[in-house]
């Protein structure tokens, strides 16, 4: 799979970052990052803004100019970005609710609630339930390293095919990957950008089976 092209105007390219990607070039990581990609397949220069987990998919929101970048990062410092993910989860939950636990990353790379930690937010929704789990629809009001994956973990319910978070045997539920996608992101850069992907063939055919 490859990325797809989500939208594009004069300031802003975003596209659709297929899971087993890195967004960025990282230490002893295997193969060519999105960000790589794009430069090389489009000979310009390109700003991130934000990160995309490797095994997740989904929305992925690059700056074409430095002001742009700037206004960009302003925005998701400021925590006006509105991003809204999907996750499905082992277990069952019902309703909606919040989980607001600090989280702190460790020398391991591996994050986790702790009180040594940085205050974090993270909202979430039943979209539906499924067989032995649940689909979720998650809003992350920080932007914490893993923060979605490490606090449906401590709720208890982490997220399926997850390789690093949650009980053994892993991946979570023996999914081929994890269940996390990048569905939209609002944000605001001289004009409001309204985006949104739906989940890839890979994310649904996992939801098929359940």
């Amino acid at each position: 799979m490859s990325a797809v092209l989500v939208f594009e105007d004069e300031r802003v390219l975003a596209v659709s970052k297929p899971a087993g990607q890195t967004t960025i070039p990282g230490r002893g990581e295997v193969g060519e990052s999105l960000l790589a990609q794009l430069q090389r397949e489009r000979g310009a220069k390109l700003f991130i803004v934000h990160r995309l987990d490797r095994e997740a998919s989904g929305m992925v929101l690059f700056a074409k100019d430095a002001e742009t970048h700037r206004r960009l990062c302003l925005e998701f410092e400021a925590r006006r970005a509105g991003k809204v993910y999907l996750a499905a989860v082992l277990g069952r939950l019902e309703a909606e609710g919040a989980i607001d636990e600090p989280l702190k990353e460790f020398g391991s790379g591996r994050v986790a609630v702790s009180p040594q930690g940085k205050a974090s937010s993270t909202r979430w929704k039943v979209e539906r339930p499924l067989k032995g789990a649940t689909l979720l629809r998650v809003e992350p009001l920080t932007g914490r390293k893993h923060q979605i994956r490490a606090h449906l973990a401590f709720l208890g319910h982490p997220i399926l095919g997850d390789p690093r978070y949650g009980p053994p045997p892993r991946p979570v539920g023996g999914c081929p990957r994890l269940m996390l996608h990048a569905l939209s992101l609002r944000v605001e850069a001289g004009r409001v950008y309204e985006l949104s992907v739906e989940a890839p063939a890979d994310f649904k055919a996992v939801l098929a089976g359940r």
